[in-house]
């Protein structure tokens, strides 16, 4: 059973990630809280009412292959089409292609439901919403014509095909190639896996973004252009023409989302499938980047629902289950496991994870918006480097706590927490590719220290951390003894964080990138739990309507500073102590 913690969603909305201040912006007047809470209300239905009950159903039935056929149940079919019957796919879409034109942020709350229903159902057309802003930013006014209608009601879907097997993180390995048509087409050739949705009969078609080479590029990554390739042939006035040379070869057998196809593409095999160039030739990663960092935001989504999912499902255990007798229990009988200590921390920790990531992703989401939106070129530049800052710690951190709450819970559920039929142990497997697949999370901890700590010359994270010690001032000068007691763990960690950036921007100055490699992922750990204990001591700062609710915010931003983000010391010293051990070690001496 699921239900959408719709408060908690439009609290962090509004008082945590700055929707209150979105509304503000020029384009922004229609968004009042009526249709807010109306969007998120239905959203919350729908999710509870149609995807969750099926999500177990599509782990144990998955996705067979046969024949060059991938099956997907009627029950799963029929749930996409009512999904799309209710508008969702383009919510966040330019109106001018029958989107709705509202806030990316809205559009993330909504996804953190979708994911919490079931993670593999929400993973179509989150590759779709992303190739939609692909098209929108890179494609000619042809193809946005003929494709970007489709896609943004829902009737096709959209995937991205990068991986190759040979090549993965690496896309200076990639060998799909294209070769240039007479009529301005290409015939692309090769072969992609781990494509998500690659093939289904959900929707008539399905529109390929590819990856692939012409025969005089430019070597490694600057060499890469990106096609269009449907997997039919669009016919001049809109209908469906022939099969394009793409097929399925495959479909990966996997340790969680098994309600979703991964599949091996082929490319070519009868002379070579039709496509269409996306923006320029040789400068396709940039414009599947646009895709990719869409997608980034959304996995970080992913770890956040299903983190929300495996707590709701842990708390209704541990409050049915009865063991022992917990200390100050004097009630008749065994007590209800929720009230023993141990399994309290649990708990604690599953809802502080949760909240932290749900605070992380929708401000994230919040700086795109804001650069979207932005009217004069400083704000543009400032929230665009704060995207971009934002972006892989959101990734990150959020798919990491999704893990950690996942496997609390089936801790917490004990010896039935390893027996699938309890489904505690779908979330884990669930929720484990989250760290791996959009860019692991090594990468997001190397993007961010290489890439996002220099922008703006490295004067943006330096705003950054101002803004976290300004919440902690403004925590510390709070009238509530408990809000101003988180100012001084905060101030610690904002101190460690201060180091660990102006060391980690020294090394990148002076050259010593292994070393900088080498701390890039506690970096991100102690810069993601540093903003979160800030964003969850601003959230604390806010007294609600509901005293409750308030309550529970502020002992949610206790725990979080009296447990988690005492971690950050020791982080700190890992980012600046450990490169030397890391470095010494010698792999291939192991293994000869």
């Amino acid at each position: 059973m699921y239900r959408a913690p719709l408060s908690e969603i439009a609290f962090t909305l509004n008082h945590v990630a700055g929707l209150s201040e979105l509304r503000a912006l020029p384009g922004m007047e229609d968004l009042s809280d009526d249709l807010v809470e109306a969007i998120l209300t239905e959203a919350g239905r729908f999710t509870a009412e149609e995807i969750a009950p099926l999500n177990a159903m599509s782990d144990k039935t998955g996705t067979p292959f046969k024949d060059g056929k991938v099956t997907i149940p009627q029950v799963w079919t029929d749930l996409y089409h009512k999904w799309i019957e209710g508008g969702w796919n383009g919510l966040a879409a330019d109106p001018a292609h029958g989107g709705q034109g509202l806030p990316l942020m809205l559009y993330i709350a909504t996804l953190e439901m979708w994911n919490s229903g079931s993670m593999a159902f929400a993973i179509c057309p989150t590759l779709t919403v992303g190739a939609i802003e692909a098209l929108e930013k890179h494609a000619s006014e042809e193809l946005k014509a003929t494709y970007l209608e489709k896609l943004v009601s829902g009737e096709w879907t959209g995937t991205m095909n990068l991986t190759e097997p040979q090549a993965g993180s690496d896309l200076n390995a990639l060998k799909a190639r294209a070769e240039r048509n007479p009529d301005g087409t290409y015939r692309i050739f090769g072969q992609k896996i781990y494509i998500t949705y690659g093939e289904h009969e959900m929707t008539d078609n399905i529109v390929h973004l590819v990856l692939a080479r012409l025969p005089d590029a430019p070597a490694g990554t600057r060499g890469i252009s990106l096609f269009l390739v449907p997997k039919f042939l669009v016919n001049p006035d809109g209908s469906l023409g022939a099969r394009n040379d793409v097929r399925c070869a495959g479909v990966e057998h996997k340790m969680g989302i098994h309600g979703s196809p991964t599949c091996t593409m082929i490319y070519g095999d009868e002379g070579g499938a039709t496509g269409w160039l996306i923006g320029e030739e040789n400068r396709g990663l940039a414009c599947m980047f646009t895709m990719m960092n869409n997608a980034r935001l959304a996995v970080g989504v992913q770890g956040l629902g299903v983190s929300e999912r495996a707590y709701q499902k842990a708390l209704s255990y541990a409050l049915d289950r009865r063991q022992g007798k917990a200390p100050g229990d004097t009630g008749e009988g065994m007590s209800a496991i929720a009230l023993h200590p141990d399994v309290k921390r649990m708990l604690l920790g599953m809802q502080a994870r949760t909240q932290v990531a749900r605070a992380i992703c929708y401000a994230c989401a919040h700086a795109i918006d804001r650069a979207r939106l932005a009217t004069t070129a400083e704000d543009k530049t400032y929230w665009s480097d704060r995207a971009g800052l934002l972006t892989p710690i959101a990734k990150a951190l959020s798919t990491d706590f999704g893990v950690e709450s996942a496997s609390l819970g089936v801790q917490i559920h004990g010896g039935m927490g390893f027996i699938e039929e309890t489904g505690a142990a779908q979330h884990l497997r669930d929720a484990r590719i989250a760290p791996i697949y959009e860019g692991t999370n090594g990468i997001q901890a190397i993007d961010l220290v290489q890439r996002k700590l220099p922008l703006s010359g490295g004067a943006h994270v330096k705003r950054f951390i101002e803004e976290l010690s300004a919440i902690a001032s403004s925590a510390k000068a709070h009238a509530d003894a408990g809000v101003a007691g988180l100012a001084k763990p905060l101030e610690i960690a904002i101190a460690d964080l201060t180091e660990a950036t102006g060391w980690m921007q020294q090394a990148l100055a002076d050259g010593r990138i292994a070393e900088a490699q080498a701390g890039a992922t506690p970096y991100l750990r102690l810069a993601g739990l540093t903003l979160g204990a800030a964003l969850l001591a601003k959230g604390a700062l806010h007294q609600d309507v509901d005293a409750k609710a308030t309550a529970h915010r502020r002992l949610l931003a206790r725990f979080f500073a009296e447990t988690m983000l005492t971690e950050v010391a020791g982080l700190a010293r890992d980012v600046t102590g450990s490169s030397a051990s890391i470095l010494a070690y010698d792999p291939l001496a192991q293994a000869s």
